[in-house]
């Protein structure tokens, strides 16, 4: 049983912390106006959170008449987060302060040794990041790796991960605590995506979002009620297994989904050859019809009219506010623009679909999102029994700015 007095104590400093997260710069006054706590409790806190090297004071406040006011704000760099994107070529790995900005990154190509080195590889990459910006390796306290697969919460193991060979048979996130000494959580990349779109650029206002993305393959992050929907054995969102484009019956769509077959890079470079006899990669397709390849043309029409048919199974069964198209291929302006019209074609009603904004950025900003949240509750909600503390994001420009 919890004690009484601590469980007060964790949510009178759990609703401080968040006054000053989400609002600051701010006075202790409007602190205690927002939490309804009294003035002396929140001096209190404050006092003790600045002693503590977590809350600083920033100036006074402006324009009152009499006396100003001392304005608090939470120290950026009292703690870091660690936000990785493992994909089957590159790996990046961004260190956040405690706003969400980006205060170190770096990347590289992904190991195909797979299993333990791949590990080996993520432990030696956050600290080599920290290392190269002069970044004390203690400041990091909780790291987010977003993977190409489904991470199991009984096992470890990452499952589904076909680019990242071994992943399934090593406990993953285990492998890395013991790698780094620091919490480490282990989540779909397309998911952190998802996560990331709604985090930075809809949240509050588009709660219910799809980020569909599609590249080396293609897959769903589904946000509902600002939520993360992960499903029963967290594989939601597997859209690449929708039984259409390819025969679903196939013994090829039980490893690589029928839909999945015919509009992922494999799918428009094969049909690109087909057409042709010329062997192009993705970028050459998309360069070659903006340059008036009819058979290029062709290719990219017949992907639009598949995703379109994906977009409009998932709006059938979740009627998101919008569905977001990222990924390597799917955010390209030219691959949107197409799918839209195929949309309005064999559906009732719109479906509002926009690019990602983020670009190949939006799983590293929603393993930011779930970092900085669990890091503030162990730091001031520790055995709150559902503790949520929000963390509000950077602003888009600057977060871009930072990591470009």
């Amino acid at each position: 049983m919890l004690d009484q007095s601590n469980l007060s104590r964790r949510m009178t400093l759990s609703s401080v912390v968040q006054a000053i997260t989400s609002y600051g710069p701010i006075s202790r006054a409007s602190v205690a106006k927002m939490t309804g706590l009294s003035k002396q409790t929140v001096s209190e806190i404050v006092s003790s959170l600045e002693k503590d090297g977590w809350v600083q004071t920033v100036g006074r406040t402006e324009g009152n008449v009499g006396r100003r006011a001392v304005v608090y704000e939470i120290v950026p760099e009292a703690a870091l987060v660690a936000s990785v994107d493992l994909g089957g070529t590159k790996v990046r790995t961004a260190l956040c302060d405690l706003t969400g900005k980006v205060v170190a990154e770096m990347v590289e190509p992904t190991t195909q040794s797979g299993g333990e080195a791949v590990v080996d590889q993520i432990g030696r990459l956050i600290l080599e990041t920290a290392t190269s910006h002069n970044i004390e390796q203690e400041k990091i306290r909780v790291a987010v790796v977003g993977v190409p697969g489904v991470p199991e919460a009984e096992t470890g193991h990452v499952k589904m991960a076909p680019n990242i060979k071994g992943v399934d048979a090593v406990n993953f996130p285990e492998l890395l605590n013991e790698r780094l000494g620091i919490e480490v959580l282990v989540e779909n990349d397309v998911n952190l995506a998802a996560l990331g779109e709604h985090w930075m650029t809809h949240q509050g206002d588009k709660d219910d979002l799809v980020y569909l993305s599609i590249g080396t393959g293609i897959g769903a992050g589904v946000v509902i009620g600002g939520k993360l929907v992960r499903g029963a054995s967290g594989a939601a969102g597997e859209v690449g297994f929708l039984p259409f484009g390819a025969d679903p019956f196939e013994e090829d769509s039980k490893t690589t989904g029928a839909l999945e077959r015919v509009s992922a890079t494999q799918a428009i470079t094969s049909h690109y050859f087909q057409l042709t006899g010329t062997n192009k990669n993705v970028p050459a397709v998309f360069d070659a019809a903006l340059a008036g390849d009819a058979h290029a043309k062709q290719v990219l029409e017949t992907v639009a009219s598949y995703i379109a048919r994906a977009v409009v199974a998932i709006a059938s069964v979740i009627d998101p506010a919008c569905v977001i198209i990222g990924g390597s291929i799917g955010a390209r302006e030219e691959l949107v623009s197409l799918i839209k019209p195929e949309i309005d074609r064999c559906f009732p009603r719109s479906i509002p679909v926009e690019p990602s904004i983020l670009g190949n950025h939006a799983a590293l900003a929603g393993g930011t999102s779930i970092a900085l949240s669990r890091l503030h509750i162990a730091l001031f909600s520790g055995g709150l029994p559902g503790a949520q503390i929000v963390v509000p994001p950077p602003h888009v420009k600057t977060y871009l700015e930072d990591v470009t």
